[in-house]
């Protein structure tokens, strides 16, 4: 700590976005304070990329929260995990590096975000990065080679992926070497934020040298209870730490960076959102703004998981035992190894009709099986998994407190498959994955279909498999929708300033006004390092 509590800028948060923009604010010379509600990014399993079925449902090491049951998805409560921990969920998640379609920011734009098309933010997600690439000259037009956060395409040497990849090709699925390219569609290989057999997350590539470097004050443990404000302004931010109530000065802004769900959360604790509903909840209104928490929007994914044939690889046989052992060495050697890869290996983009124009739908195939199609939990048994997910899902749904108290959790909802658009693509992407696992030459690499299984033929029982078997992908974003004043939902305005309020800016996954055709990491990064330019030109 640098002694003071007060700085130029206060970051709610020390997640995926906040580590890159207190990189900028600090080089830029500016004094940055981080409050982070969890503990240092210290645990072993944090930086071996296989540790991450290790830490997803971590006690200490994430936010636990719980969906409200849906009709649509089974009247199930699903379990959603979040970050807690310096480099929030890019300390935890898949490290899946995916920007998304060139079409989705173009769309942000012409809902009047203007400054945010794909020609305007290609610059940031190339700033960020240092793509390696061995095997394919990284296209200079889209890739950064200077970045600090490298992207690589992780190997592990095995029968069942390049089958998948022949496969969706012979069943008429274009080969695609590069989707954070020219185009997104086809099938190739994931690109993942892993180097040297170690995750990348923005605390290791960027928040633990701004403290090196600029002297940013990162503060662990330090939940935050509300925004301080004066009138319309935002002077700084009260947080408990210790079981102490203090509180941190922002002379300039106090940035949220708190994530999709705690984002919302904190505004509508500080009075910040919709008036009936911090009123129900016994929150005093300061300011009545009736998008904060509303159009919250995930990826839901059923997963189809195989049991391959005898004498089949996959990461299944390398995890207990002696093999494990092996696999420790290698990792240590740096050689190709189980311990230094993402849990999705494969991407196909495709189109649930061949006429689009371009992909609306996901897969994401694994060498291995998991247990009834959880991820993380898997089987003691050779096999694969292949995950699906309507791309830009038009269902939304919200994230709403219940009480005043901090620690109480939220309503959160993403209303998953209550549009018949999702539920239709969700199908078509789940035939294709089944027509894959039909063709050659994965076919005879497979025994047979474990989850749902051969029972599920028909379109009923296929949705019925996905409404109560599915999962988040935990893309969670949209809860703080960026829109200019004149619409109704818009929560913070193309600057990503909070409208009708001044010293206070939301910058992170919530800001997105509608879901990228990506894993949301990469597109995360490219929000902060653009609203880091902005914030610095004032």
């Amino acid at each position: 700590m640098s002694g003071t509590d007060s700085f130029d800028y206060v970051l709610v948060g020390g997640g995926t976005a906040a580590g890159i923009l207190a990189y900028r604010l600090g080089e830029a010379g500016h004094s940055v304070c981080v409050l982070e509600a969890g503990p240092p990014d210290r645990n072993i399993y944090i930086h071996i990329p296989a540790g991450f079925s290790k830490t997803l449902f971590h006690p200490t090491l994430t936010w636990q929260f719980k969906t409200d049951p849906d009709p649509a998805t089974g009247n199930r409560s699903a379990p959603y995990t979040q970050g807690k921990t310096l480099g929030g969920s890019s300390s935890l998640n898949g490290m899946i590096y995916n920007r998304g379609q060139a079409a989705d920011y173009d769309g942000w734009a012409q809902m009047g975000n203007r400054g945010w098309s794909y020609d305007d933010i290609l610059p940031y997600f190339r700033r960020t990065e240092r793509r390696v690439a061995p095997d394919v000259a990284p296209d200079s037009r889209y890739r950064g080679d200077a970045g600090r956060l490298t992207v690589t395409t992780a190997q592990w040497p095995n029968k069942l992926e390049p089958a998948f990849i022949a496969s969706a090709h012979n069943a008429g699925h274009p080969i695609n070497a590069d989707y954070n390219g020219a185009k997104q569609e086809g099938v190739g290989r994931y690109q993942s934020a892993i180097s040297k057999g170690r995750r990348l997350s923005t605390a290791t590539a960027f928040l633990h040298p701004a403290a090196k470097k600029f002297g940013v004050d990162i503060r662990t443990d330090a939940l935050a209870t509300r925004i301080v404000l004066d009138g319309k302004r935002a002077t700084g931010v009260a947080y408990r730490r210790g079981g102490v109530e203090k509180t941190v000065t922002a002379r300039r802004e106090v940035i949220v960076c708190a994530g999709a769900i705690n984002s919302p959360k904190l505004l509508q604790l500080s009075g910040i959102g919709p008036a009936e509903l911090l009123q129900s909840a016994g929150v005093p209104v300061q300011h009545d703004l009736p998008g904060v928490g509303e159009n919250f929007r995930d990826h839901y994914s059923p997963r189809i998981v195989a049991r391959a044939k005898p004498g089949i690889d996959s990461i299944n046989l390398h995890v207990t035992g002696l093999p494990l052992l092996r696999q420790i060495a290698l990792w240590a050697m740096g050689r190709p190894s189980v311990l230094a890869t993402s849990p999705a290996r494969i991407h196909l983009f495709g189109k649930s009709d061949p006429g689009m124009e371009r992909p609306d739908y996901a897969m994401m195939f694994a060498p291995a099986s998991f247990k009834m199609g959880l991820v993380g939990v898997l089987d003691d048994f050779p096999g694969m998994t292949c995950g699906v997910w309507q791309q830009r899902p038009q269902s939304a749904g919200y994230v709403r407190i219940a009480s005043p108290d901090v620690d109480a959790p939220p309503h959160v909802n993403p209303r998953w498959l209550t549009e018949i658009e999702d539920q239709r693509v969700v199908l078509a992407a789940l035939r294709a994955a089944r027509k894959i696992y039909a063709t050659e030459p994965l076919a005879s690499l497979i025994d047979q279909e474990l989850f749902p299984g051969a029972d599920y033929e028909s379109d009923e029982q296929l949705m019925t498999f996905a409404r109560e078997k599915g999962a988040t992908s935990y893309h969670l974003v949209g809860t703080c929708k960026m829109g200019p004043a004149t619409d109704a939902r818009a929560v913070v305005d193309p600057e990503l300033r909070v409208h009708g309020m001044t010293g206070l800016r939301v910058v992170d996954s919530s800001i997105m006004p509608m879901i990228p055709s990506a894993n949301t990491a990469a597109a995360t990064m490219m929000i902060a390092e653009k609203a880091s330019d902005m914030i610095l030109k004032g």
